[in-house]
């Protein structure tokens, strides 16, 4: 369940933050969770955070279909 939630935002535009997940989602394993949608063939970009010990997780889109 958690794993479609985060499917979902991704798909709306959302950039998930492990503690957005935990708030929304009740996701204390948000890594685990993006690992398995990437596995699934979802293009997700990791953006680290300067001087934090977090990431951020965005959906790529293609540029041909960006508007």
């Amino acid at each position: 369940m958690q794993k479609k939630l985060i499917k979902e935002a991704l798909l709306k535009g959302i950039d998930l933050t492990p503690l957005y997940a935990l708030h929304n989602f009740g996701c204390l394993r948000l890594a685990a969770r993006i690992n398995e949608l990437r596995n699934e063939g979802m293009q997700i970009e990791t953006i680290l955070k300067p001087d934090t010990s977090y990431a951020t997780y965005t959906l790529l889109i293609p540029t041909n279909r960006r508007k």
